[in-house]
């Protein structure tokens, strides 16, 4: 699992959002990310429904957990 205090992307308030990770500067949880593409969405529909989120802060969680995926995996 990934470490969310070190992307730059994100950011948790205990006053915002019952202290949920959000996408930096905006109310979407970073959860509504994995929920949709879990669920068959595409990245290009999440921004769709979620505009207030940049394309390029969707990539950097990705990559971040990408990251996260690959340090667990090596022995």
């Amino acid at each position: 699992m990934a470490d969310w205090n070190t992307c730059p992307v994100v950011e948790r308030r205990p006053g915002k959002l019952s202290g949920a990770w959000t996408f930096a500067g905006t109310r979407v949880p970073v959860s509504a990310l994995f929920e949709n593409l879990g669920s068959g969405a595409t990245v290009e529909q999440f921004l769709d429904w979620f505009p207030e989120v940049e394309e390029w802060k969707v990539r950097a969680v990705l990559e971040h957990e990408a990251e996260a995926l690959k340090a667990v995996a090596q022995p």
